[in-house]
């Protein structure tokens, strides 16, 4: 009866609402809100916004998918498939990082932040899908957030404490 009851409270244990199950971020995770209405993103990490940017999103409102995602893809001087270009060549537009999520069931190689070799390009809707950053952010936040980190995509007038908080 003994090995039972360690089993039933082990298990009770694992299922209890208090356990941290499921793929939630915790607070004070790293946490990427990009904001397609005004073409901005924020890095939030222990429950404060550290970095605040602009980004580039898609020619129309249905190309970047809306949702909250996961980072589960990261590569420096990401080869760029559709149209055969090395990492590292400068006429790659996905320029020196790419941080791939799962929307709509893909495998992190086919949304992504990423940097671009238009800086120009950034403010604008104006990319087939994923997000393009200014290559010093990109760079920056590459280094700032580990594989699992949760990617939040939305449309909003909210301001970025507010979606944050929400």
């Amino acid at each position: 009866m003994g090995q039972f009851s360690l089993f039933l409270a082990s298990f009770i244990f694992v299922v209890s609402p208090i356990w941290p199950l499921g793929e939630n971020p915790l607070p004070g995770d790293p946490y990427v809100i990009v904001n397609k209405s005004n073409n901005t993103f924020a890095y939030i990490h222990d429950g404060e916004i550290e970095k605040i940017g602009r980004v580039a999103t898609g020619k129309s409102r249905d190309l970047t998918p809306e949702g909250e995602f996961t980072i589960i893809v990261k590569a420096v001087d990401p080869y760029y498939r559709k149209k055969d270009i090395p990492g590292g060549d400068p006429d790659n537009p996905l320029g020196s990082r790419w941080i791939g999520f799962d929307a709509e069931d893909t495998d992190g190689r086919t949304y992504g932040l990423h940097g671009t070799n238009t800086p120009k390009a950034i403010g604008r809707f104006i990319t087939a899908g994923c997000v393009r950053f200014y290559e010093d952010d990109i760079r920056w936040l590459y280094d700032h957030v580990p594989l699992g980190t949760k990617v939040l995509i939305v449309t909003t007038d909210k301001p970025f404490d507010k979606i944050a908080n929400d």
